[in-house]
């Protein structure tokens, strides 16, 4: 009767989501940072437009990386 019901494969790729994650939740906010204190340059732009798309990119597989954990706890 008693059975695992952790499957570490799927465990694994959730922590993989999430280790990539976590360097984009830091470099998102910097980016944004530096567009905005360079507002009267052209390179505004290029850092607020990245900066926008890596903090997307970093939410999206947060939630990702924690719905695979999820999936492969439950």
């Amino acid at each position: 009767m008693s059975r695992e019901h952790t499957d570490f494969t799927v465990l694994k790729k959730g922590l993989k989501y999430l280790a990539f994650a976590v360097p984009l939740l830091f470099l998102a906010p910097y980016l944004l940072t530096l567009s905005f204190l360079n507002q009267e340059s052209l390179i505004f732009y290029l850092f607020l437009v990245l900066g926008i798309a890596i903090g997307t990119a970093a939410i999206y597989l947060s939630f990702k990386g924690i719905n695979t954990i999820m999936k492969s706890i439950f």
